[in-house]
Parts: structure tokens; sequence; C-alpha cells
């Protein structure tokens, strides 16, 4: 058993999500996750929202009783981290990329930008969310040298309108080569669509609820994959293959529900 992992510094995001950067020496990759384990409380899945060789992040946003019991996490704290896990973001096949994200998609997706652009990749990022009080690594990802386009559903910054809108827009008006996405499923599913008309490869990355993170327990069941082990990060032609996809998925106790 890995010992805890020590956090080094918390950083507050937005209004409801905090990132929280700990030791974990190893070679992680973009798109990666972990199981973050609270004895007492739940283990849960976390997408790698920072990369170093011995310091990871972890952008958490408060929806339930783990990630509200991670978010009162001091510095010096100490909690329980295995990984990293799964299927990463592929940056090939050009070099003009189109990143779509929603909500708290920006986690992922923003050490993929920093990869990629690190490459000679250019990339535009779209960041949508409900409010600009919601919004998350818009600044860190201007940092990286991408150009960035925001979105929010009530107009309180950039756009008034959905991040979909806005990548219809850019896609119609400038040349891209892949696009990658993260955030609500229903959003991915517009992006996919979007790729297919305009040609292009899309890499989703998707959120299950997951127990073993190792591909064992099949609770994060996606098609005939199972998001753990095959994801999270899949790409167009995955995605097509299953019918499920932007519609339901299975809940903790197994039942399938509709997103």
């Amino acid at each position: 058993m890995m010992p805890p992992a020590r956090i080094l510094k918390v950083v507050k995001e937005s209004a409801t999500a905090k990132s929280l950067y700990f030791i974990f020496p190893g070679e992680a990759k973009p798109g990666q996750f972990v199981m973050v384990w609270l004895p007492g409380v739940d283990e849960v899945p976390m997408s790698l929202s920072y990369l170093s060789p011995n310091v990871k992040g972890i952008c958490v946003e408060k929806v339930g009783k783990a990630t509200s019991a991670l978010q009162k996490l001091k510095e010096g704290g100490e909690l329980g981290v295995r990984g990293p896990y799964g299927h990463g973001y592929d940056c090939a096949g050009g070099k003009r990329m189109l990143v779509v994200s929603g909500g708290s998609g920006a986690a992922s997706l923003a050490p993929a930008v920093e990869c990629a652009i690190a490459k000679g990749y250019k990339a535009t990022v779209v960041i949508g969310a409900k409010t600009a009080s919601k919004l998350i690594f818009e600044e860190r990802m201007r940092r990286s040298g991408a150009k960035v386009v925001v979105a929010t559903d009530d107009g309180t910054r950039g756009t008034k309108g959905f991040a979909t809108d806005v990548a219809a827009k850019l896609l119609g008006a400038h040349k891209f080569d892949f696009i990658i996405t993260c955030g609500p499923e229903a959003m991915m599913a517009k992006v996919a669509k979007l790729a297919n008309k305009h040609g292009l490869e899309v890499q989703a990355s998707l959120e299950r609820y997951m127990k073993c993170g190792v591909g064992l327990c099949g609770s994060c069941a996606f098609g005939r994959y199972r998001v753990c082990a095959d994801g999270p990060v899949f790409s167009g032609k995955q995605l097509a293959a299953v019918k499920d996809f932007g519609a339901s998925k299975l809940a903790p106790d197994g039942r399938r529900t509709r997103l």
C-alpha cells in the first residue's frame, strides 16, 4: 500500500472549486485520473489537473460528501492516492487543436493544453460555465499560450450562451486538425457531432461512477468498454459505437439513468 500523499498547497479556483496540490512522484499523462481516498468517507476518481515529476494536483468541485470532505483539507493534511489510471489524450494527427471545456472539464484539459503547446501545437480553447464565478483555469490556459474564448450561460463573462455554440462558430471560420473535449456528457455529444460534420477526429473524457479503477468491477461500464481501463478518454470511433453516449449511464446502484 502506498503511503498517504501530503498536501502542499490549497488554491481556491472558483466559487465552488479548489485545487489540492500534493506530493506524488511518478509519471502521469494528461487525461489520466487517480483514485483519491479519505478513510471513513469514500474513495472517488479525480482527473489530474496538474502534472510534475513529484507533485500532482486535482481540482475539486463540491458536489457531494466526498468532495465536500476533500475541500475541507488544509496544507499539511494527507489523503490516499493510487494511480494514475486510464488512457489520456493523444495529441496526434495535426498541430491545430480545438479544445472545448464545460464546467469542471477544464481540470482534465488544462495539462493537455500545456503539454501540447510545449510540443509546438496551436490551441484554441473554449471554456464554458453556467456563470462567471464558476469558471476555472481561464488565465492558466492563456498563460500556456492558448487562444481562449469564454462562454457563460448567463452572459456574466464572455459570450452569452453555450460552449458548443462558440465551438460551432470557430469551426466555421477557422481550420483545425482535431478536437479534444471534457465536460457534461450532453455537451460532449454535441461536440462529437460537430467534429463529425467537419470531418475531424475528436477525443472526449468521460465520467462514470467507479469503484475499483482498474477494470475489474464493471461499475463504470460504457457499452463494451470500461471507462476506468479503456478510457476515460475515448476516440470518436469508440464513442460512435456506444448508443448510450450522451443519453444514459449506470447509477451507483446499477440502475440505468438518463443524463
